[in-house]
């Protein structure tokens, strides 16, 4: 929902001016997901998870347009305040955060559902609890908050920290999440700093 609300909020020139019809899809489909699945995920649920990667797909697209949107008035020079530049450029790196955590979190080891029932035992991310038991408690596994985290520090340092991708689709996604956010944040930060000289 949080993602929702902040593509809602973006100015209608970063959100090509549907982001009604857009958000409105994805609070159906976010209302059917809880619908369907309102507990913790403890089993794999065809329905559950196409629907999860479709929302989640939506969402990448819409904030792909909106940066792609944001970089390209940031290079013609047409945004002109700088707080509604950076509050924008926040919006859509925060955005990114969020959602490259759910595609983490859904992807790895073949989603929660899967990971809940131990369908897939090669993870695509290594995370120290896993790496040495003396680090976690027994029977440890990653929840979305350790998702979240992993997607916050690979925005942040446009790198792995301490969580790492095992497969091709990890890194690959780990790569794409890093390159939007060095150039949202550089370009945000370099086009404001021109303007409030």
């Amino acid at each position: 929902m949080i993602v929702i609300f902040l593509q809602y909020a973006l100015p209608d020139e970063l959100a090509m001016g549907i982001q009604h019809p857009i958000c409105i899809t994805e609070a159906v489909l976010a209302l059917i997901l809880l619908a369907l699945s309102p507990k913790r995920i403890n089993k794999h649920h065809m329905p559950t998870r196409v629907l999860g990667l479709l929302l989640t797909t939506i969402m990448t697209i819409s904030n792909t347009a909106s940066a792609g949107l944001l970089i390209g008035f940031l290079i013609n020079g047409d945004a002109q305040d700088p707080n509604h530049l950076l509050l924008s450029g926040a919006s859509i790196w925060l955005t990114n955060i969020i959602i490259f955590s759910l595609w983490f979190w859904d992807l790895d080891r073949g989603g929660p559902g899967a990971r809940a029932e131990a369908k897939n035992q090669h993870p695509d991310f290594m995370f120290p609890q896993m790496s040495d038991p003396g680090y976690a408690p027994e029977h440890w596994h990653p929840n979305f908050f350790d998702y979240l985290y992993t997607s916050f520090t690979n925005a942040s340092a446009f790198s792995p920290t301490d969580v790492l991708p095992l497969t091709r689709w990890a890194k690959m996604l780990m790569m794409v999440q890093s390159l939007t956010s060095l150039l949202t944040v550089g370009l945000v930060v370099a086009r404001a700093v021109n303007i409030l000289h």
